[in-house]
């Protein structure tokens, strides 16, 4: 088959790859995307909880998730599970989240994730007015079933302000008065106003549709090698045999990126983070707000006449099987805090599993693979969002649609 030549090359479909192929086109380039999976059902992007959240500014690593992580690893319905492999890259995983879930770290990422995370509110404002998606700017409420979780929120509330995001702690009348369309069984919750919702599979359809306007072309296709001459990746080739040249190739495979770099001698410390959702067509009631459950680790979100409900995060590698106890664990967690609802609502509902790219520090890897020139690296932990990069990391590169990861702290709820 004849060569192919191209402007930019993008390896991935998903949120991060359909974002940078958007700005890029915008920009007067001409976009290729390959995406290995026609389906479109094995990134964490198409049905995930489509928040976009400031609020998460608390990194994935933090003090008390490992305690945590280990009594849920007892529990089959547990919102978090490790399974336990012969996986040298899983252990090396496993022992930097130890070294950097601590208050140190924590202090030192949340000015980072903040910016980026408002910084990324901004541009899905304008991405709203440029396309034809709806953007729910009404806020996520975090909420709480006992004393105990809203105390623990509480603190974080009194932490927001000092990274610029808004947070009011609210009792149960407050909550019932500002999501007054649906019953909740809760002491109170913390209300982030400058959160948001979307429903991701219009998103991106939305940005395959500017980007065809603008000349972007995607192709169906795995990348399975580089060519390089000296220090520049001259083309990929592809599963097929086929070989496409580029000017310029962007990584933004999410939690099969590491597959990619070993081929150019970069080790990414990632591991996929499998979570579910389910969507319910004719819920019985529907909130205005999108919501995070504390004790339950769930997260809810309205998406037209719609209600997705998503949870769990299971470090697995790249298995997007699903875990029916696990399932189970979501729907039970959920039925809790919305007593209009019952497990056997969610019967004949698929559940849908995508895998969030975690990194054992929380933070995104952006930026030029080390020894290539013109060679960028994208990809991210779970919402759907472009993101700015707030400063370099020489040695190791570090997505957000703020479908976020995480395990124990918040984080983990709002990826589905």
């Amino acid at each position: 088959m004849p060569d192919k030549s191209h402007d930019i090359l993008i390896i991935g479909g998903g949120i991060i790859g359909l974002c940078c192929g958007w700005f890029l086109s915008k920009a007067g380039r001409t976009v290729t995307i390959i995406d290995r999976d026609p389906t479109r059902r094995e990134s964490c992007s198409d049905e995930n909880a489509g928040m976009v959240v400031p609020s998460h500014f608390i990194p994935l690593a933090a003090p008390g998730v490992i305690a945590q992580g280990l009594k849920w690893m007892l529990n089959p319905k547990s919102p978090f599970y490790m399974r336990p492999r012969l996986d040298p890259a899983l252990w090396s995983w496993c022992w930097k989240f130890f070294r950097h879930a601590n208050a140190r770290h924590v202090e030192k990422t949340k000015p980072i994730l903040s910016t980026l995370s408002l910084e990324s509110r901004r541009l899905f404002l304008e991405l709203a007015d440029e396309l034809n998606f709806d953007l729910a700017t009404r806020g996520l409420m975090m909420l709480c079933r006992t004393e105990a979780g809203l105390e623990d929120e509480a603190k974080v509330a009194a932490q927001a302000a000092a990274v610029g995001v808004e947070a009011e702690v609210c009792d149960a009348a407050r909550v019932r008065e500002l999501d007054p369309d649906i019953a909740m069984d809760v002491v109170g919750g913390v209300w982030f106003a400058q959160d948001c919702h979307l429903d991701p599979q219009i998103f991106m359809e939305e940005l395959r549709r500017g980007i065809r306007e603008r000349g972007g072309v995607f192709l169906d296709a795995e990348c399975k090698n580089f060519i390089r001459k000296g220090d520049r990746i001259t083309a990929i080739e592809t599963a097929t045999g086929e070989r496409l040249n580029a000017e310029h190739v962007v990584l933004a495979g999410g939690a099969w990126t590491p597959d990619l770099t070993r081929q150019l001698g970069l080790r990414i410390p990632m591991q996929g983070g499998k979570g579910y959702s389910l969507t319910l067509r004719n819920p019985a009631e529907l909130p205005r707000l999108c919501s995070l459950l504390q004790e339950a680790r769930v997260a809810v979100t309205p998406m037209g006449g719609k209600l997705r409900v998503g949870g769990t995060m299971e470090i697995c590698g790249t298995d997007l099987s699903v875990n029916p106890k696990r399932v189970q664990g979501i729907i039970e967690g959920f039925c809790k805090f919305f007593p209009a609802f019952a497990p056997d609502d969610f019967a004949g509902v698929e559940p849908w599993s995508g895998l969030r790219p975690c990194t054992p520090d929380g933070l995104p890897c952006i930026g030029p693979i080390p020894g290539l020139a013109k060679r960028h690296r994208r990809h991210r932990p779970l919402h759907a969002r472009p993101q700015p990069r707030p400063r370099h990391r020489p040695t190791r590169h570090r997505p957000h649609y703020q479908w976020k990861a995480g395990v124990g702290n918040r984080n983990a709820q709002a990826c589905a």
